[in-house]
């Protein structure tokens, strides 16, 4: 056997740099997986890279997402859709009945879910259960209330519902363009509180409408999410009814002299929570994202999202984000005993679920609310 050193010459050192790099895609190719694709249904945001981006890298997926504003868009989109369409679904909890009835999602494992880190008054959620059965996972929330322009409108001024009709905001009152937070919000400056804002008889249900089309000589236009937030911004609207901090929390940020309140009469919360699509095969990977996105550090992500800012259900999440952001912890009233908590507010009966008509139906709504637009 010759033990001198193998000759090296220019020419062999590219040919075998050539052969590694001609080898080096063939190999990545063998070997790397493709990420599996989830397909979510969601309000905008949901399954943007500051809320999904660290779970897709850990698990090797890959979020579809398909966008929806306004849950009758969502049960169309759902039923435009074979079964198997959509691993998971970020629905507002008050249609997760109508999801189940429609057989669309799929039963959860309630073991699975950390519900005794839930606040008390979360974790039975109306609608979310079936006697024992678990149907949907409520992860985040938010207040409606009374959004303004702070240089049109003072704090005192807004803190009625009675301020969409000053006259320092005469053809500027803007609408978010979805009935339930609207007729809501005015169902409470009607004096419908017991049972709910949205569980009122018929001669209620006349009055409603008669309010609410005696607020149009103030209203500006009706609004999809980025009209409601470039008209805000501009302040092409210096007041907007439906809505709330989630979107004038990040106006805020960016510098805009805006803001919103929980008005004497009382604010609305919607909800937002995940179920697993009816045929999904992908219901273990989506159980773990729910998991995730409950955990401390998902629901920091989740208050702080970027498309707009929530709450958390939970005690761990008030406690993560206390830490994590304390300046956000107090603007959002995620602290114990803070005026603005949601706790204290729902303790005082001045906050409200958002929920379907009881005693008219959704189309009931929906027409009047196209007739007020059309006014």
């Amino acid at each position: 056997m010759s033990h001198s050193k193998p000759h090296l010459t220019r020419r062999s050192l590219l040919t075998g740099a050539a052969g590694l790099a001609l080898s080096a895609p063939m190999l990545g190719r063998a070997w790397a997986q493709e990420p599996t694709p989830i397909n979510m249904l969601a309000w905008y945001g949901h399954a943007e890279p500051d809320m999904v981006a660290e779970f897709e890298a850990e698990n090797n997926v890959k979020f579809v997402p398909k966008y929806y504003a306004g849950g009758d868009n969502m049960l169309a989109l759902i039923a435009q859709s074979p079964p198997g369409t959509y691993d998971v679904i970020l629905s507002d909890a008050e249609f997760v009945q109508q999801l189940n009835a429609a057989g669309y999602i799929e039963e959860m494992d309630a073991s699975l879910f950390p519900f005794d880190d839930f606040w008390p008054e979360y974790q039975n959620f109306p609608g979310h259960w079936t006697g024992d059965q678990l149907w949907s996972v409520m992860v985040r929330f938010g207040l409606l209330g009374v959004s303004y322009n702070t240089d049109a409108l003072s704090a005192k001024e807004a803190m009625s519902y009675n301020a969409f009709w000053n006259p320092k905001v005469t053809g500027k009152v803007g609408h978010f363009d979805w009935h339930l937070p609207s007729l809501g919000q005015l169902s409470l400056l009607n004096g419908n509180r017991a049972p709910s804002p949205f569980d009122i008889s018929e001669d209620m249900w006349d009055a409603l409408q008669e309010k609410t089309l005696s607020l149009k000589p103030q209203v500006g236009g009706y609004f999809d999410y980025g009209g409601t937030f470039s008209s805000l911004k501009n302040a092409d609207m210096l007041a907007m009814c439906g809505i709330g901090d989630w979107i004038t929390g990040v106006l805020q940020k960016d510098g805009a002299p805006v803001a919103s309140v929980i008005p004497e009469e009382g604010g609305i919360q919607w909800t937002e929570s995940y179920s697993i699509g009816k045929g999904s095969t992908k219901q273990e990977i989506v159980t773990k994202f729910i998991q995730y996105m409950l955990s401390p550090k998902g629901q920091v992500k989740s208050i702080q999202m970027a498309a707009y800012p929530g709450l958390s259900p939970t005690k761990s999440g008030w406690k993560a984000i206390q830490e994590a952001n304390p300046a956000e912890a107090e603007r959002s009233g995620l602290i114990d005993g803070h005026d603005q908590s949601p706790l204290k507010l729902l303790a005082e009966q001045r906050l409200f679920f958002r929920d379907i008509p009881r005693q008219q139906t959704l189309e009931d709504w929906n027409d009047f609310w196209s007739e007020y637009k059309t006014a």
